[in-house]
């Protein structure tokens, strides 16, 4: 296939595994890890397709793209290290005729360890995955990066992404930190925010995911996708109120 797959890594030893296994018909996997300090890297270097690079993380939308360059197709397929390609997937890699003037969407199932999750807005979300390196690549987001699609066409592919995020509450408490972290750095002095705001948002976010979305009909893990939405935007907007503040008074000191 012309196509490399990219892929973030960072102490996934519990996933990356399977993920490269789905993944062993590529030619070029580049496994980009920023800091693994368990067995990730070893797990890696198993796989005679993978070219393993080490590099700083710098947030999701510059990484991807840093890590997307050592790619040696032009055609960039992006897979996380907690994610499996089914067969129906693979198959539509193959014998599809790709259109640089394309990015490509694949369907996602979500899972909480073994157990897939049919509703909280996670089941069937369909994210832009496949791009032509030298047409486009993703935004400089920290957070929520994305594929640039200016004047290009978007099209669904067939088949699914097994995405295994979560293997323990644990892992939503650790995430939770991590990208309340990274989206109160990035829209820092951009965005307002107070402990109102803050509050609102988190007690709509989990809301929207419990009833909205109806998250109550996946049980307790319903409930624990949903106190860890509200959890995180809570974190996000009261971090983000904290740093506002804290430029401020630099700005008031210089004064």
């Amino acid at each position: 296939m012309n196509i490399s797959v990219v892929m973030l890594a960072k102490n996934n030893e519990k996933t990356i595994e399977n993920s490269l296994k789905s993944l062993v018909d590529f030619n070029d996997v580049v496994v980009y890890d920023n800091g693994s300090t368990d067995e990730t890297i070893n797990i890696a270097k198993k796989f005679p397709n993978v070219n393993l690079i080490q590099g700083d993380f710098k947030g999701f939308g510059w990484t991807k793209n840093h890590a997307a360059s050592f790619a040696t197709n032009d055609w960039i397929l992006i897979i996380d290290s907690d994610e499996v390609v089914d067969a129906e997937l693979l198959a539509e890699l193959k014998n599809k005729k790709l259109d640089e003037k394309t990015v490509y969407k694949l369907n996602f199932k979500a899972f909480y360890k073994d157990i897939q999750v049919k509703h909280c807005g996670w089941n069937n979300q369909k994210i832009k995955r496949l791009y032509n390196k030298n047409i486009t690549k993703y935004n400089s987001n920290d957070v929520h990066e994305d594929i640039i699609t200016d004047s290009l066409k978007i099209e669904e592919l067939k088949g699914n992404v097994e995405h295994y995020s979560y293997h323990t509450i644990s892992e939503f408490i650790i995430k939770a930190d991590r990208y309340s972290t990274l989206f109160a750095s990035n829209n820092a002095g951009k965005k307002s925010s107070s402990p109102v705001k803050a509050f609102f948002n988190g007690i709509y976010s989990f809301f929207r995911t419990y009833i909205l979305k109806q998250g109550f009909r996946d049980g307790y893990v319903g409930l624990v996708i949903a106190f860890s939405h509200m959890v995180t935007n809570f974190y996000k907007y009261i971090k983000l109120y904290e740093n506002n503040l804290e430029l401020k008074n630099r700005y008031n000191d210089k004064k």
